[in-house]
């Protein structure tokens, strides 16, 4: 009998997840089953690279079409995620015949895989073992990241549906303040990601509209921190309203350039971990004017908000999916399929393609003309540029008050070879 022509696929979800990577597994698996001559059985790896290198894959043709499907609605990473990043092939040669060993002892020609930089740089490398191990694989990049900071796309799948629920929930905090603010909370401090890029920071600045103004003052880590300007801000915003609202990205910087929210600790990158900047600029306030305040941390709760997900996000979340296979069943490789806008008044975009030497190890950063002149707000283009990221809802189907997401059997594929150490 002859042997068929078509390969199987992997795929995996990386770094931290969103209200719609689930969105581009959708399209990749969906997209996949409609070339059964090209594209045999897709493997997804339970979480991530880690695990085509413990050879720890799941047969996601154990799937109904029903349970994909429903993919598109469900946050988070329906596969497991993880932060892993590959070494160079000179650092770590045996990671990359691993991978090989894994990819030919399931006829694996197709690599999928769905993050932000670090991702795109695992994926670079992995499209390149056809040239420095010999053995034919594809890589397409699937682009997701909350913090917006890929290059050359206009934007990343998850952000809009994390601007979205930012810029909601900040213009209902500041609702919950101005009630309270004669005798009680005068300022609300909101806490985002967002470690080198102030994407989700600025999306706080949505919320306040000439119909729906709010004294909202933003503190990008584009903009060096300089308390006494923005202890003048707070006052005088306070002063006229009788209230204020912060909303202050995780990575905002001191002037000698170490995080705000820096306490010596490293995550599995190896970079700084950060989170708790929000109690210490409600510190700076207090010491610096003494005005009773609350502050909260978005966290998880931001880029898991399936409920209150932007359409927009959720379509170009799975057309970046259906785009990858598209590009690979075309023989692409090495290449990230892209947000391409047409135009933002009427909100039209279509689906481009990069090339993944551009894309890897390339941060985007908010533009200087997207911020206003004083560094606590953004500008009319960048309102432009945000508004038609959050348009449109998406719901989830609703059963007894809770929103129903599916949760895959994630049927484990039989291991051909042996165990392999991290």
């Amino acid at each position: 009998m002859a042997k068929s022509k078509s390969k199987n696929a992997f795929y995996a979800q990386s770094g931290g997840v969103t209200a719609v990577i689930n969105a581009s597994a959708c399209g990749v698996l969906e997209t996949a089953r409609k070339y059964p001559k090209k594209i045999g059985k897709v493997y997804a790896g339970r979480n991530g690279i880690i695990g085509a290198l413990t050879e720890d894959l799941i047969d996601t043709s154990k799937e109904s079409a029903a349970a994909i499907k429903a993919l598109r609605h469900t946050p988070s990473g329906a596969f497991g995620s993880c932060r892993f990043k590959l070494k160079s092939l000179e650092q770590n040669k045996a990671e990359y015949q691993r991978l090989i060993e894994v990819f030919k002892a399931h006829d694996i020609g197709y690599f999928f895989y769905n993050g932000g930089g670090d991702s795109a740089d695992t994926c670079l490398k992995v499209s390149q073992l056809s040239e420095t191990l010999g053995y034919p694989i594809q890589a397409i990049h699937v682009p997701k990241t909350v913090d917006n900071d890929l290059p050359i796309t206009d934007n990343c799948p998850g952000f809009g549906s994390v601007a979205k629920y930012i810029a909601v929930s900040t213009r209902e905090a500041s609702f919950d303040v101005a009630s309270m603010a004669k005798t009680s909370t005068k300022v609300f401090i909101l806490e985002v990601m967002g470690r080198h890029a102030g994407w989700i920071a600025a999306a706080g600045g949505l919320a306040s509209t000439p119909d729906t103004e709010i004294p909202i003052v933003i503190l990008f880590p584009e903009v060096a921190f300089d308390k006494d300007k923005f202890l003048a801000k707070v006052d005088a915003n306070v002063k006229k309203y009788g209230y204020c609202t912060v909303v202050v990205s995780e990575g905002v910087k001191s002037p000698d350039g170490k995080f705000l929210a820096d306490q010596g600790l490293k995550d599995a990158f190896g970079h700084a971990q950060l989170g708790g900047v929000a109690p210490v600029v409600a510190g700076i306030i207090k010491d610096g004017l003494g005005l009773k305040y609350h502050w909260g941390v978005a966290d998880y709760l931001q880029r898991a908000a399936r409920h209150i997900a932007s359409k927009s996000d959720v379509d170009q979340a799975y057309a970046m999916g259906k785009a990858a296979v598209e590009l690979a069943v075309k023989g692409k490789n090495s290449v990230m399929p892209t947000v391409e806008r047409v135009s933002s008044k009427p909100y039209k975009w279509k689906v481009g393609v990069a090339p993944l030497n551009k894309v890897a190890n390339v941060e985007k950063m908010m533009p200087k003309d997207f911020i206003t002149d004083d560094g606590f707000g953004i500008t009319a283009k960048c309102r432009t540029y945000l508004e038609p990221l959050i348009q449109g809802e998406d719901y989830p189907p609703y059963k007894n008050g809770m929103p129903q997401y599916v949760r895959l059997k994630n049927v484990a594929t039989k291991k051909k070879l042996g165990e392999f150490k991290l």
